[in-house]
């Protein structure tokens, strides 16, 4: 899988360090750390958990 750039997405959304938008999303900091660099594929519920967060749709996650 391509690396996700969420910490683009992240930008301007509730302020949050990446400790924090991970435990806001109920994820592990590790595992959004290798989500992001392209390092692991997350399953669907990690991708809605992450968009939701994000305040967009999975597709607009996966597709940038």
């Amino acid at each position: 899988m391509k690396s996700l750039q969420i910490g683009e997405k992240n930008e301007g959304r509730k302020g949050l360090d990446k400790k924090s938008f991970a435990f806001y999303c109920e994820i592990g900091r590790t595992q959004l750390h290798m989500i992001e660099n392209g390092k692991t594929n997350p399953c669907l519920s990690t991708l809605l958990k992450i968009a939701t967060a994000l305040e967009i749709s999975v597709s607009e996650l996966v597709e940038g």
